[in-house]
């Protein structure tokens, strides 16, 4: 006689994903980064519900509202200051996540690598928005100069940045928009994640060898609850040492005058997070060249699934790979920096050196590792 289930679907399908889930043994701690991001992801929604009760999206208000808030509104700077703290450490968990799937060849399962990189073009997005919120000096200009990026689009690029700003310039209807889509997106990304882990737990986690693990896993409690745990753990204490002690380092010190529009900034620069894709827009003296390139440096990232499928997945078995991958680490960092500089010699020749290596990973990877294994 048929046994019915202790278990509704709905927890049966929660007891799945995280109790009874089939997990390879050998995953190492690079994997933990997938649920350091959604630890990331719901206290930037939680806090930003929190600051979204005392913010008024005015461009005579806006600047003076957060402010005022810091002592008017019980702890309201502790939330503030974890959710600006928290956009960054959420980019340092989403670029060691991407730089793990390209290193161990996460790019295979085409549906959740294309997902991921969906998740991250809306959290960019959405982070540039929340930037432009406060009304600061280098959020007003940070606002103006990359929406004005949009009418290097042929025929029709004026018209969309005139529907951008919702009127000629950077005003109080592109601050109201902002506001809302800055609002909406990240629930969007919730929503993505959560077919982000329903295709990678359809077609399993890759592991460190790059081989088969079919045959031997384990399930996912108690063995990688506890190593998320410890993970969580040394993620969110520097998160919060920083909250504490030191809350405005990651900032910039221009964001703390208004936004005035007589007024230009010596150097106009975004958050840190942006700055290797700044660098690459700097790069190209042509403003169409420029925004096609800054949008190549992420959707790059799309190609990876169809690119030479090598014999074993990853990067582990093939010596010349692993030079190349740690060379685009050390490109990334440096774009990152000529991205702080200001735009004059030699920042600029160096951005495109830079510019052209990075690029150059992408289109040499697959045929180097295909060479490997015919040598092999």
């Amino acid at each position: 006689m048929y046994k019915a289930s202790r278990f509704s679907p709905l927890t049966s399908n929660i007891r799945h994903t995280v109790i009874t889930l089939p997990t390879p043994i050998n995953i190492s701690t690079w994997w933990n980064f997938g649920s350091l991001l959604g630890i990331c992801l719901a206290s930037q929604i939680l806090s930003g519900l929190i600051l979204s009760l005392h913010f008024t999206a005015h461009t005579d208000l806006s600047f003076y509202v957060v402010i005022q808030s810091f002592g008017d509104v019980y702890y309201n700077w502790w939330f503030r200051a974890l959710h600006a703290n928290g956009a960054s450490f959420f980019f340092i968990g989403l670029y060691l996540h991407i730089a793990r799937g390209l290193y161990y060849g996460s790019y295979v399962f085409k549906e959740v690598w294309s997902i991921g990189v969906v998740i991250l073009l809306l959290v960019m997005a959405s982070a540039f928005l929340g930037y432009v919120l406060p009304w600061g000096q280098m959020s007003f200009w940070g606002a103006t100069v990359i929406t004005s990026l949009f009418s290097a689009l042929p025929v029709v690029g004026g018209d969309v940045v005139v529907w951008l700003w919702g009127g000629f310039s950077v005003d109080n209807a592109t601050l109201t928009r902002f506001f809302g889509l800055h609002f909406v997106l990240p629930f969007i990304v919730a929503g993505l994640v959560g077919l982000h882990l329903f295709f990678l737990h359809d077609q399993g986690s890759s592991n460190p060898l790059g081989v088969s693990s079919d045959f031997n896993k384990v399930v996912f409690h108690h063995y990688y609850v506890l190593k998320d745990l410890v993970g969580a753990c040394f993620f969110i204490g520097p998160l919060l040492g920083l909250v504490y002690f030191n809350p405005w380092l990651l900032g910039d010190p221009e964001n703390f005058i208004e936004g005035n529009p007589l007024v230009t900034p010596h150097h106009i620069q975004p958050e840190w997070y942006f700055l290797f894709a700044y660098a690459i827009l700097r790069a190209v003296p042509n403003k169409l060249g420029g925004v096609v390139a800054l949008a190549a440096a992420v959707l790059v990232l799309f190609y990876m699934p169809v690119s030479p499928k090598t014999s074993v997945k990853g990067l582990s078995f093939y010596p010349w790979g692993k030079i190349l991958f740690f060379s685009l680490i050390g490109v990334f960092f440096l774009l990152t920096w000529a991205g702080s500089k200001p735009v004059e010699e030699p920042y600029v020749v160096i951005s495109q050196v830079l510019s052209f290596l990075y690029f150059s990973y992408f289109a040499l990877i697959g045929p180097i590792t295909r060479i490997q294994d015919k040598l092999l």
